[in-house]
């Protein structure tokens, strides 16, 4: 094989014509690989390293194919996977004896697996790496399966070694779908909403509710004029005209009145709060 580099000019208008595109591109020799990896590790070859990239990008196409059936758009899938394609160039050792396809399947599985987290739902389906395995374990067993039956999910557990209420969990995650809070608007003032706004209960003005936080409010006051209450008559009028009059106090102004300095009013001011903190808490 030549050395000339592959072309980086590929359609972006289609995706079709960018997979066609990138499937007449010429797979690389075991040899010719090995060279530009080492050209980019060694040298930083930019060159090299775009070369890896293109003759490779028929291996990413393949992979975000398999993820079609979660109704994202493919050329997403592919240019995440792309990433992932870039990462594993940059940390391919042409030394350890694989070539590099089989190195960088991690990578380029990672990089759509997570964008698939991020965007299948608003509201992560999985977040702990635990969930994510399952997350796609368990598509590829409903996909053979089914719907669950507590046979297949006893059996999909012991595969995949969790217990039976997290497949439970995770299948009911899988099953729901996302909804706005508003929902769309109805067009005649009769039609009927479905929207969560529309049905669920606005608890803001419950009486219960109000009652629990003017009584939160009346404790929190009681609190604050007991601690004011517990401080000498200097500290308590400092920290009134700072913090509770509505013409605040400056330091300078207290430090005139009282002939001390200002420093030694902040002083003050902060001993005196620490005492009040210490006895709300209490």
């Amino acid at each position: 094989m030549t050395n000339t580099a592959i072309s980086p000019l590929l359609p972006t208008g289609s995706m079709d014509a960018y997979i066609n595109a990138a499937f007449q591109l010429p797979m690389l020799s075991a040899e010719r690989e090995k060279a530009l990896a080492i050209r980019y590790r060694d040298d930083q070859d930019l060159a090299a390293a775009r070369e890896l990239i293109f003759a490779h990008l028929r291996f990413v196409v393949r992979i975000a194919r398999n993820y079609n059936g979660y109704g994202l758009p493919q050329q997403d899938l592919v240019q995440e996977g792309t990433i992932g394609l870039m990462k594993a160039v940059r940390r391919f050792d042409p030394d350890i004896g694989v070539r590099l396809v089989s190195f960088a399947v991690h990578w380029v599985k990672a990089e759509m697996h997570e964008y698939i987290l991020r965007n299948w739902r608003i509201v992560k389906v999985a977040t702990t790496k635990a969930q994510r395995k399952l997350f796609f374990n368990l598509r590829s067993a409903k996909q053979r399966l089914g719907w669950s039956s507590p046979e297949e999910v006893a059996g999909i557990a012991e595969d995949l070694g969790v217990k039976p209420e997290t497949v439970l969990e995770m299948e009911a995650r899988m099953s729901s779908q996302d909804i706005a809070f508003d929902g769309p608007q109805a067009d005649e003032e009769d039609a009927v909403n479905f929207a969560p706004s529309a049905y669920l209960a606005d608890m803001r003005h419950e009486p219960a509710s109000q009652f629990e936080t003017l009584d939160s409010e009346h404790r929190q006051q009681e609190a604050l004029y007991q601690a004011l209450a517990g401080l000498d008559a200097r500290s308590r009028d400092i920290l009134q005209r700072r913090w509770l009059s509505e013409s605040k106090a400056t330091l300078h102004e207290l430090a005139d009145e009282y002939g001390v300095s200002a420093e030694r009013i902040r002083q003050i001011e902060k001993v005196a709060m620490q005492k009040m903190r210490t006895a709300i808490m209490a």
